[in-house]
């Protein structure tokens, strides 16, 4: 009994998701055709094994059971077969197909074996046979779009219009690109001939414009990534993909943003720095009143919490905060400059000289 790796074969991790595993087919299954090797037994060889990795692979059902397996499959291959042999059943494969002719005795014995519903497989599923699309997809592209939004915005939550130029799957087949030209059989083997699909050109995909409202939450980041469930690409049949936002926020003349936090140079005048004061501030809700400490320094910071852009789904909300920077009244006028002096002679002769550290250090 030949035991195959469907993974290994497409590939793919054992932790693939249904696109990774459905690419994976597609650029195999392209490279080993017939059609495209004719003459090459080992690549018509290969090409029925990588349609029977994907033929299990993207069921759910039969992935289950091959995953389940194990160890233990020779055992259960042996339990299976002499099953069959006293049901009668060992000549003939379950569906009344040719046992064997298309697939392994691995396949053959877990999953049935033999073809469905006229088609070869897993590539009856991916390369349709033309005439609207005779599998067309259980489901639609993904979509990736990015929206700029303003700070206010960000924080507050909005609704907006998009009017997005996408990619539908082709209707014709089924986002392949390729649709199946004519099934042959010779003996025990069919070969099922494609060709490019006509409508998309070999690409799987058609240009399509939609029209989306989408809501942002408020709380969004920037970067931050939002799902639109169904908003993506279509399918001739089954469910459309989702659409994904990536959010940019927009430079903002006042607030630099960092996550949530929110912050801003704040300028103060040299005799609130140093006398301290409380002096109006700017809030994204308008104008906050801060305590400037006695003593502060140019580069010193301030912090409120919980003023920044507000958390998502009940999280803590962002910070504000000022970066102090101590600014000197000018120009100056003739009492300005009297009052400055007499400040000078009397700060000279009662503080030492800030810059006298910093020259002893460097002699």
């Amino acid at each position: 009994m030949e035991y195959l790796d469907y993974y290994a074969l497409l590939g793919v991790p054992r932790t693939a998701d249904e696109k990774q595993i459905r690419d994976a087919f597609r650029k195999l299954a392209r490279k080993y055709h017939p059609d495209v090797n004719q003459g090459d037994k080992s690549a018509e060889a290969r090409f029925k094994q990588i349609n029977e990795a994907y033929e299990v692979l993207s069921n759910k059902e039969k992935r289950e059971k091959y995953d389940t397996l194990g160890a233990d499959w020779e055992r259960i291959s042996r339990d299976e077969e002499l099953r069959r042999r006293y049901a009668g059943e060992a000549g003939s494969a379950p569906d009344g197909g040719d046992a064997g002719g298309d697939f392994s005795d691995f396949f053959s014995t877990f999953f049935g074996g033999g073809h469905r519903g006229g088609g070869a497989g897993g590539f009856w599923d991916v390369f349709q046979g033309g005439g609207g699309g005779a599998g067309g997809g259980a489901r639609g592209l993904d979509v990736e779009a990015e929206m700029t939004v303003t700070l206010d915005e960000a924080a507050n939550g909005t609704m907006r219009r998009l009017d997005l130029q996408i990619e539908d799957l082709c209707p014709e087949c089924g986002g392949s690109g390729m649709v199946a030209a004519e099934s042959r059989r010779e003996g025990s083997t069919r070969t099922v001939s494609a060709r490019p699909c006509p409508q998309c050109r070999g690409a799987g995909v058609i240009p399509a414009h939609r029209t989306v409202n989408a809501r942002i939450p408020p709380g969004v980041t920037d970067n931050a990534r939002l799902r639109l469930a169904g908003q993506g690409g279509h399918s001739s049949r089954g469910e459309a993909g989702d659409l994904y936002l990536r959010i940019r926020l927009a430079p903002h003349p006042v607030f630099k943003v960092e996550e949530r936090n929110l912050l801003c140079e704040l300028p103060v005048w040299d005799f609130e720095a140093a006398l301290g004061a409380q002096i109006d501030a700017p809030a994204l809700q308008g104008r906050v009143r801060v305590k400037v400490p006695a003593g502060s320094q140019s580069g010193q910071t301030l912090r409120l919490r919980g003023k920044g852009l507000p958390g998502r789904k009940g999280g803590a909300a962002g910070d504000l905060l000022f970066t102090l920077k101590v600014v000197v009244p000018t120009p100056l006028d003739d009492e300005d400059r009297r009052l400055l002096t007499e400040l000078k002679d009397h700060v000279t002769r009662h503080h030492t000289d800030p810059r006298e550290a910093l020259l002893r250090s460097a002699e």
